[in-house]
Order: C-alpha cells, then sequence, then structure tokens
C-alpha cells in the first residue's frame, strides 16, 4: 500500500532567489508527481518569485490545510500575509526576513507534528539573518531539533549524486570540532548514515569513515584520535552490525566514494566534506537535517545575493531537496500505514 507524502514548500528568505526557484520547482511536472505540494507564505512574495522566473502558477489560497481539494488541478497555498516584499531590499541581508522566515518554519514544524504534513521543503535561509531575526541558534538544524523536542543524536545530511555525507560535528569552531569527535558522536552518525541510505532504497550501506588527523593519524605521529577514539569506536560499530570502512585519510576517502567503492562517508568536521560536495556537486547539492521526528531539506547553496531577481537562479538543488523530501516522508509514511495494517 502506498501513498504519496503531503510536502510543504516554503519559499525561503525574501531578499534572496528563494521565491524564483521555488516557482520554477512548482513548474515541473515531475514536482507533483512525486508528492501533494502545498505552499507556505505570502502570496505577495510567490507573486514576486513568478515575475523572476518568468513563469504563472495556478495556485489556490486556502484557509486551512483541511479545505484543501487535491482534484481541482490547483497548487494549495497558505496565505501568512505578514511578508510584503516591498519592504525589503533584495539581494541584502535582513532580521526581519530571518524572523519570518523561521516563524513560517515554525508553523509548518507544527503541522508536520499534527499530521498534516508529511514533510517540509525550504527553499535557502540566510543563517545570520534567522538568527538576529531572534532564533538564537548555531544553525537551523539545532532549532528544528529544538522544535522537535529531540534528545540524542540528529546531523546535517549532504547529498550529491556521487554520495552522501554524515557529520560528527557540524556548525562549531574547528578547535571545538575536535574536542566534539567522541564516540557517541560517532556512533550517531554512523547509525544515522545507515538508516537513511536504507531509507533511500539501498539495503547494505557501504559507508567510508574519514580520519581527523593528516594521513590518519600517521600511526599516531600527527594525532592519537585515530588510533583512541575513532577506530575503537568502529570496531564496537561493527559488531553490532553497522559495518563501515576507516578511518581513512580525508584526502582519499573522497577518491573511492567517487570511484563508487562507497555510498556514503561520515565526515569529522564541516569543511572536511562540504569542500568536496560543493566542488563536485553545488548546483545539485540537497542537505537534509536528519534523525529527527519531522523531515527537512533544503539545497546545500545559499541565498545568492549576487543573482536576485535576473532570472537565472538554477532550481536543480531545489528539486533534489523536493525529490529526498518526497522520498523520505514516503518511506516514514508507508511504514506507519504498513505497521497500522499488522
Amino acid at each position: 500500500m502506498t501513498e504519496k507524502p503531503t510536502i510543504g514548500l516554503m519559499l525561503g528568505d525574501v531578499t534572496g532567489i528563494g521565491p524564483e526557484i521555488a516557482v520554477k520547482l512548482l513548474s515541473r511536472a515531475d514536482t507533483h508527481a512525486q508528492a501533494r505540494v502545498v505552499i507556505v507564505g505570502d502570496k505577495r512574495v510567490l507573486d514576486l518569485g513568478m515575475a523572476d522566473a518568468g513563469k504563472t502558477l495556478n495556485v489556490k489560497v486556502v484557509d486551512s490545510l483541511s479545505d484543501i481539494d487535491w482534484n481541482d488541478g490547483s497548487i494549495p497555498m497558505i496565505d501568512r500575509g505578514d511578508t510584503d516584499p516591498a519592504a525589503f531590499t533584495r539581494g541584502a541581508l535582513s532580521a526581519d526576513a530571518g524572523r519570518l522566515a523561521g516563524e513560517t518554519l515554525g508553523w509548518m514544524t507544527e503541522r508536520v507534528l499534527e499530521g498534516q504534513l508529511d514533510g517540509i521543503c525550504f527553499a535557502p535561509l540566510n543563517k545570520a539573518a534567522l538568527n538576529r531575526g531572534g532564533f538564537k541558534f548555531n544553525d537551523e538544524h539545532e532549532l528544528f531539533a529544538h522544535w522537535n523536542k529531540h534528545e540524542g543524536y540528529y546531523g546535517e545530511i549532504n547529498v550529491i549524486s556521487q554520495f552522501v555525507t554524515f557529520r560528527v560535528t557540524s556548525h562549531v569552531s574547528l578547535r571545538r570540532a575536535v574536542d566534539l569527535v567522541t564516540p557517541e558522536r560517532i556512533k550517531g552518525a554512523v547509525t544515522l548514515a545507515h538508516s537513511t541510505l536504507q531509507a533511500f532504497g539501498t539495503s547494505s550501506p557501504r559507508i567510508g569513515v574519514a580520519a581527523l588527523n593528516p594521513h590518519g593519524g600517521e600511526s599516531g605521529l600527527f594525532g592519537d584520535e585515530e588510533l583512541k577514539i575513532i577506530a575503537p569506536t568502529l570496531k564496537k560499530l561493527a559488531e553490532q552490525g553497522l559495518p563501515t570502512q576507516g578511518p581513512l585519510p580525508s584526502d582519499t576517502v573522497f577518491l573511492k566514494a567517487v570511484r563508487k567503492e562507497f555510498d556514503a562517508v561520515v565526515i569529522m568536521y564541516h569543511d572536511q566534506g562540504q569542500i568536496a560536495t560543493k566542488l563536485l556537486g553545488f548546483f545539485e547539492g540537497v542537505t537534509i537535517t536528519g534523525g529527527l521526528k519531522t523531515t527537512y531539506t533544503t539545497p546545500a547553496h545559499g541565498t545568492a545575493y549576487d543573482i536576485v531577481g535576473q532570472g537565472k537562479a538554477n532550481e536543480g538543488a531545489i528539486a533534489k531537496a523536493f525529490h529526498f523530501c518526497a522520498r523520505i516522508a514516503a518511506h516514514k509514511k508507508n511504514s506507519a500505514l504498513v505497521a497500522e495494517v499488522a
């Protein structure tokens, strides 16, 4: 028994390219083939996106999610009426824009937790704007975990066509990241890697784990975290049915992944993986918040202030983000239906 998930689409920060690429996404037939889509935001922002994209959508504003008629051929929209594009300077950071984007995502999260939406795909945010707008978290993932009342490990996942990355540490200083490379966080990242890849349809994931130090520590010459922390933890996880290969030097582990020896790489710190994924797949990269009740996906790129309003923003990454949101949400939804029948 399968059923399309219902995905909420947020238009992103009004000062960036989000509205434009959201419209381009909604103009694609494959978007609607994968899931039911409801737009959440301000209709004036959507109109701005249509003008930028040079496309017109058949949109119907509804008062609530329960009012949607999925058979009338239109794209439903919840018009929050809170964001007047004329009040913002395009291509410039705005605390008010960050606040409004955060409030919209908060509203959508409540609807997921109530069972009215199955997942959230959002166009690019500006992390600084979100923070200045009152959401005092290191990043949106930490904010999402707070909204979901999550305890335990969760993490950012980055997807490109060649491989997927999972993080032991994320948006912290490099000095702090080294202290956060612990057995508990390594276990969380490896466990999330296995469960996520299985949700993608890979029954026996092949996962490489990056070392922390140059040359994998060179047998302790350049650091002993590989010997004392990473390798022993990976050995224990393999004994528990979570096999990996590593720790492998980070200057070679991605070469193996590109050669399809791995489906995913577990990285120790942010730039270790982001340099590789953005170099190889900037226009298709996807960011997923993994480990929470709510599924969140977004393009890996930012608000692209330098090309706002020019009509040339590429929707490839948000199309991929929507695809993975629909896929993960469908997996969760249909697994729950099977459990109910059983």
